[in-house]
Formats: structure tokens, sequence, C-alpha cells
């Protein structure tokens, strides 16, 4: 009886042993295989986020990356020049007329669609200076924001960058804008307001340019069918014009970066009218200059009505008028240290003969070299008016051929470039 209960003890005892060697060993495994675990998924994790890490900083620099080869933008440098040294750069101009000032779109008034091989001939024959005639009007929303169609802006944006990828000078200006830009006392200041507004948003598009891009504030600022409207207009539209020119160039500025030393070009009522010149208030700023815009002697570079006011020939008559308009601009400012862009001058081409096949092209030529020889004389640089019309349309001021990229008027293209110093 008690060997058996002495077995019966140690049996239990040994199986109580067993079990708790068993338990020791299992929660030892399960402790040891806990913390194993525990290390794998640590490193999982690290592993996890360093992945994230990098791609994160992959995805940075590759941002980076892209933003850098995606502004191709030739934005140019701003080297700090006056306007006066600025200007004296600028050689020979052409303007891109009748195009993105149309209104109803690039091509409503007949000329094709802009493109970099079109400014590319441009270039070649030797013009430095091209200007944008721009009409904004119909691509701006209501008051108070006047928000200007991001589509419109882009394109715009897109053939300035024709013209610099050349290394040209641009002028961007506003253009035809006589619906809501009135030079009068009556709603003023909603004008002013929405000059404001369209040139605070050009300017920013246009601030990281450089300063081979240059604006001008407003064409032919008049009063439609109004008093002396082509003449210097009244004492009130050419004080309403000085305001407006003022708040265009405190527009400008206020955007601040490249936008506080760009060349601004200021205009006065229409044509260039010894009134209009005269009564004309230049801001004190040294980045700013005038644009003038002069036809002269207009018997000959247009075309009037009345044959006995039409002139056909060059004449020392129309070599006079062009002497007498540049010793004005000269006394005016050149003089005065304000620098004089003439944005807009030409002559239409005329029929000579009953049978309208010979026109007047070799006294045209005849014109350029006395117009261009003579504004070099003063300093002035010259942009032609090109609205693309050569046999048809209104106003044959066109010497480039845009669908054929080539000059309709070589002779004239050389007169140009042969009044200019080599």
């Amino acid at each position: 009886m008690k060997s058996t209960a002495l077995q019966e003890r140690r049996e239990r005892t040994r199986v109580l042993t067993s079990v708790f060697a068993a338990n020791t060993i299992r929660s030892n495994s399960i402790e040891y295989y806990s913390h194993y675990e525990r290390i794998i998924c640590m490193k999982k994790i690290i592993s996890l986020l360093m992945v994230a890490f990098m791609a994160v900083s992959m995805t940075a620099c590759a941002g980076k990356i892209a933003t850098a080869e995606e502004d191709t933008r030739p934005l140019g440098e701003m080297r700090g020049i006056s306007a006066a040294e600025l200007i004296a750069e600028m050689g020979a101009g052409w303007n891109l007329g009748n195009t993105l000032d149309a209104e109803g779109g690039e091509t409503a008034w007949g000329n094709p669609i802009t493109t970099q091989e079109m400014i590319d001939e441009v270039y070649k024959a030797g013009f430095n200076t091209i200007r944008i005639p721009t009409t904004w009007d119909g691509h701006m929303g209501e008051a108070p924001d006047y928000t200007v169609d991001s589509e419109w802006l882009d394109r715009v944006e897109e053939v300035v960058g024709y013209a610099l990828k050349n290394n040209m000078y641009v002028i961007l200006n506003t253009h035809h804008e006589d619906n809501w830009v009135k030079p009068q006392y009556d709603e003023l200041d909603d004008v002013k307001e929405q000059l404001s507004a369209l040139w605070t948003q050009v300017a920013e598009r246009f601030s990281d340019y450089g300063d081979h891009l240059i604006f001008e504030g407003l064409n032919e600022p008049r009063i439609k069918g109004g008093a002396s409207e082509w003449d210097g207009g009244t004492e009130e539209g050419r004080d309403c014009l000085n305001q407006l020119n003022d708040t265009f160039v405190k527009a400008v500025r206020a955007t601040g970066g490249n936008n506080e030393t760009r060349t601004l070009l200021i205009s006065f009522a229409a044509q260039a009218a010894p009134v209009g010149i005269e009564n004309l208030t230049v801001p004190d700023d040294k980045y700013v200059g005038v644009s003038i815009h002069a036809y002269t002697p207009y018997c000959f570079t247009y075309e009037p009505v009345g044959l006995e006011y039409n002139a056909l020939y060059f004449d020392k008559s129309c070599a006079s008028e062009i002497e007498r308009l540049f010793s004005n601009l000269d006394e005016t400012f050149i003089s005065q240290g304000i620098p004089v862009i003439i944005t807009e001058y030409g002559a239409v081409s005329k029929k000579l003969d009953k049978d309208q096949e010979t026109t007047n092209v070799d006294e045209v030529a005849k014109w350029t070299s006395c117009y261009v020889s003579t504004a070099e004389k003063y300093g002035i640089p010259c942009v032609w008016w090109d609205n693309g019309y050569y046999t048809s349309g209104n106003e044959l001021f066109g010497i480039f051929n845009r669908n054929e990229l080539s000059w309709y008027t070589p002779e004239i293209v050389k007169a140009i470039m042969d009044s200019l110093p080599k």
C-alpha cells in the first residue's frame, strides 16, 4: 500500500514536472516567437517608411526636374537699364497688325494664325522689334474683377514667345478698347478701375520676363467722332489721358519684381498733333518712354478722298514735313531726356495707272528711306504698321505675305534696313 502510494506520488510529480517543463518551453517559445515577430514587423515598418520616404523624395525631385523642363519660356534677363538705353537698342520694328487685335478672334480680319515660322522670317529680314497689338475687350469678365480669359492670355504669351525666342524686343499693348477706354470725365473712375485691373493681370502673367518685353498702355485713346479726334483731342480729353497713363504705370509698377524696372510706353491723343504732344504729362520714371503714331504726310501715306489731295509721288514737301515732325519730337521729348519710339508708321500702296497694275512702291521706298533715316538721326526707332493687306482690304499697309512667308515689297524692307547704321 505504502509502495503503491509512493509510486503514485512520484508519477504525479513527474507528470506535473513534465507539464511545467512543457509549459515553460511553450511559454518561452511563444515569448521567443512573439519577440521575433515584433522584430520582423518593425523591420517591415521601417522598410515601408524608407520606401515611402524615398518615393516622396523622388517625387519631389521629379517635380522639380519636371518644372525646370516644362518652363521653357524665353524669359531673358532684366538688366535694370533705363528706357532710353533700351529703346536705343531696338532697331527696325514691325507690327503684327490686324491679328491679336482683331475683334472677333485672331483670324477674324483675314490674316492667318500666327506661327513661329512667320516671326522667324520677319527676324531674318532684319527686324529686331515686333509690336503685338492686342485687343482685350471681349476677353474680360465683368466688374469688379474684370478677369481676363486664361486661354486668351495663354495665346498672347505664346505669340510673345515666338519673338522672344529670336531675342527680339516685343511691345505688348491694349489696342481696340474704344468701347470702354474713353478719355472723358464721365465715368472716368470706372475706366481707371478696369484699366488697372487689366494691366495688373497682364503684368503678373509676364512678371518673370526680362527687359526685351515692353508694355504700351494705350493705343490711340480718343473719343470716336469727338472734337479734334485726330488733331490732339480736347483739353478734357488730354487731361483724362494723362490720368489714364498714370493709372497704367502705377498698376504695372505695383506688381513688383521685374515690372518695377520694365520699360513702359505712354501714349497721347491719337496722331502726333503738336497740341497733343505738348500737353502730355510724362511720369518722373526713367523706365518710361513715349509712344508716337505718325503717318506723315497724310496725303502721301494714306489714300485720302479727293485726287487733288492724294500725293502719289515722294517730293521735297514730304521730306520737309517729316523733318518738322521729328524736330518737334526732339524739342519736346528727346532733348529733355525722354525717349521716343514711333510704334506705328507706314505708307499704303497706291495704283499709278487706270489698269490698276502699277503701284507707287518705288515712291514709298523713297519716302521710307527719308522717314527712317530722319528718325535715326534723332535716335528714334520706328515700327512699320503691317495689317497684312496688300492687294485688297482696308488700308493697304501690308509688306509681308504671311501665308507664303515672303515679302510683298522687298524694296521697302531694303529701304528700312539701308537707313539704319550697320
